[in-house]
């Protein structure tokens, strides 16, 4: 019987190495001609949504030019507007169709229908997806109505106080580091705490603490870094989208709980001194006949969103605002003869709305300085449906369409001399600027243009205006001073190196 079983086990065909071989370089092969037949297809799909749309004639494969979006440069999206009115460009198999001219631009912009914006990859994870910045069509319309009513006169008038208030307190802080230190330092991120103080103190007043604004504000920046472009698209820990999502819950504890004190504040019959404190009384006003079911969390959501929406734009245009001053001595003299002019060479009057009327030059300046350096170059749209560009080119659907806003901020037809800072373009009503409100596109345009473009303009022009009576500044010029760095929105690349030192008071004051 032993015989027998040990006869059976060798009767087992054994494969032999040839045949292993062969197996091998079988599944070898099969896998590389799946692997390149996705490969062509991935190219075909991106040259027949291509076109013949200006871009590379081929995408590298899977990641497209995610190598350059990680990096963008002002030179390579010049380099790609200036290819054509319309252009194609691939990240991440995320078809990209950019809009250089004005009119393409607009068109994306003020056509609902068709395109909404999208932001960035991960802005619905940062911001969440039912963020009312989402919205589309007759709901979005209904909730800016409701919104509008946060940036009245009225509210404007309470929210002045309290930026003035701000910012004189930041510039004893600087003015006494620089005592300290005198040597140029970069205001990049003094300029932007400074703007995170003033934006939390006018939304929220005090009704978070000290160290909930420090925590905010210091957290706020991871939510700068993963709101570029492209970023890495999934939230692993360590990813900038991770470190952003865990900042947000930190700010959003902060938010939810002065929205319910604003609440409290407001039923127990104290006076707004802040936007949640407006927002609640004008829901209470007996005449207002709109929707009045805000919760905390939906109150702090419409918050952030104005926190995202103002501050690197904001702290973008006061720093390139700074130096542009600093470059424009013949301009920063102007500003200050008006300044000591309206208030009375009172540099200790706060200042007022009725104050910043008077104040012509200045506004022209602030609107100049966002034209030669619009802290956002592009919003990008993603394409609902089939969206017609051009006679000769539908964008998919899916795809994602960028209007794109320093083109037409620099189009030399429209701005003579375009790069040059002329404040004084905006002063005469009959220049080419004035003429063409069109291409003035630094808040957008559309359904979805800016909510609080009196608000941003007021802040940056208060903060100048004030700077400009309390103190000198000079401006450290380096090999970066003129290059552009691209985190969110447009910053110089050295980070803008100024040296204060206190004003002296006018003389008649």
């Amino acid at each position: 019987m032993p015989t027998s079983h040990f006869s059976s086990f060798v009767d087992i065909p054994v494969p032999s190495l040839p045949f292993l071989f062969s197996q091998r370089a079988t599944w070898l092969y099969t896998t590389a001609a799946l692997v390149g037949a996705l490969l062509v297809l991935e190219q075909s799909i991106y040259r027949y949504k291509k076109k013949h749309l200006p871009g590379a004639a081929w995408t590298i494969p899977i990641i497209g030019k995610f190598a350059d979006s990680m990096k963008p440069t002002m030179e390579n999206y010049m380099a790609q507007w200036n290819s054509g009115e319309l252009s194609a460009v691939s990240v991440f198999n995320i078809f990209i169709v950019m809009a250089s001219s004005n009119h393409y631009s607009r068109k994306i912009l003020n056509t609902p229908t068709h395109a909404e914006p999208c932001l960035v990859n991960s802005a619905k994870h940062i911001l969440m997806p039912d963020n009312w910045v989402f919205l589309t069509g007759k709901e979005h319309i209904e909730y800016r109505r409701i919104l509008n009513t946060l940036f009245t006169k009225k509210a404007l008038s309470i929210y002045i106080g309290v930026q003035d208030a701000i910012t004189r307190k930041h510039f004893r802080q600087w003015l006494a580091d620089a005592a300290k230190d005198p040597s140029p330092k970069p205001i990049m991120m003094t300029a932007r705490n400074l703007n995170m103080d003033a934006s939390v103190r006018v939304f929220c007043g005090n009704h978070i603490p000290e160290s909930g604004v420090v925590e905010i504000s210091e957290k706020y920046w991871d939510i700068t870094q993963a709101l570029q472009l492209v970023n890495f698209p999934f939230a692993f820990p360590g990813t900038n989208v991770y470190k952003a999502i865990q900042a947000r819950k930190a700010a959003f504890k902060w938010l939810e709980m002065a929205a319910a004190k604003a609440k409290i504040a407001i039923a127990s019959g104290a006076q707004p001194h802040c936007m949640l404190d407006e927002w609640v009384q004008v829901l209470q006003d007996p005449t207002y006949k709109g929707r009045k079911d805000f919760s905390d969390r939906e109150m702090a959501m419409v918050v952030f969103s104005f926190l995202f929406a103002s501050q690197d734009a904001m702290s973008s245009g006061l720093i390139y605002g700074f130096q542009h001053l600093s470059d424009h001595p013949e301009i920063l003299a102007k500003i200050r003869e008006e300044q000591y002019r309206v208030r009375g060479n009172d540099i200790n009057k706060p200042i007022t709305l009725e104050m910043l009327e008077s104040m012509p030059y200045l506004k022209a300046f602030v609107k100049e300085s966002l034209r030669v350096k619009p802290p956002v170059t592009m919003v990008p749209y993603r394409a609902t449906k089939p969206f017609p560009l051009s006679d000769n080119y539908t964008a998919p659907a899916g795809s994602m369409v960028i209007p794109s806003f320093y083109n037409s901020l620099h189009d030399p037809e429209v701005f003579p001399d375009h790069d040059s800072l002329t404040p004084e373009r905006w002063l005469d009503p009959n220049s080419p600027a004035n003429a063409n409100p069109k291409n003035y596109l630094v808040f957008g345009s559309g359904p979805h243009r800016c909510i609080g473009i009196e608000y941003a303009t007021m802040n940056m022009a208060l903060v100048l205006a004030t700077a400009s009576i309390l103190m000198d500044w000079e401006h450290h010029q380096t090999a970066e001073s003129d290059k552009v760095e691209i985190i969110a929105t447009l910053f110089p690349k050295d980070g803008c190196q100024l040296k204060f030192t206190p004003r002296p008071r006018p003389q008649s004051a």
